[in-house]
């Protein structure tokens, strides 16, 4: 497990406009967000190779804790989302 629970990370902000091609799977709102990990789900075949009909690696999948106020403005103080995000889209937050 590369994110222990209660880690802090950032959803790498990337786009196919800037990677090339490719079928990302991550909310677009969440791009650029810190969360904190909940708990790791397992490892399960990455599903931007499986969209290409290439080999998928088993990647890990967690469910991420997000503050709903730094998602969007009419957010209330307290209200939370939780998302499930594959590891290669999550970098340690800073």
């Amino acid at each position: 497990m590369i994110h222990p629970p209660g880690a802090m990370v950032r959803v790498k902000d990337d786009w196919p406009e800037t990677s090339g091609p490719c079928h990302i799977r991550t909310p677009h709102y969440l791009r650029g967000h810190v969360g904190q990990v909940v708990r790791a789900l397992g490892a399960f075949p990455d599903p931007e190779a499986l969209a290409f009909a290439r080999p998928a690696a088993r990647r890990a999948l967690y469910h991420v804790l997000f503050p709903q106020p730094s998602l969007w403005p009419d957010g209330r103080p307290g209200d939370e989302v939780m998302v499930e995000i594959f590891e290669h889209w999550l970098e340690p937050a800073s």
